[in-house]
């Protein structure tokens, strides 16, 4: 009867342990998860700047020069 108590004592530690220690893990990780989705956020920011700023630089300013077209020169009176 001793021994049922005994293991049921160390059963019941083993539970409260175990269910504590994945709260505890759970807080943790959940700093570290907003930490990593703001800098998710930041980066994606970043992202579509630089995309601007890529598609800024390859549009061209002014349109080409046309080609001259050579006529003949009519003479001088």
């Amino acid at each position: 009867m001793e021994t049922l108590q005994i293991l049921g004592w160390i059963y019941l530690g083993v539970a409260l342990g175990s269910i504590s220690t994945i709260i505890v893990l759970s807080m943790l990780q959940a700093g570290k998860l907003g930490k990593v989705e703001d800098e998710n956020i930041s980066l994606r920011l970043q992202r579509t700047m630089l995309k601007d700023e890529i598609l800024k630089l390859s549009k061209r300013g002014k349109p080409a020069p046309r080609k001259r077209k050579y006529w003949k020169k009519k003479p001088v009176k």
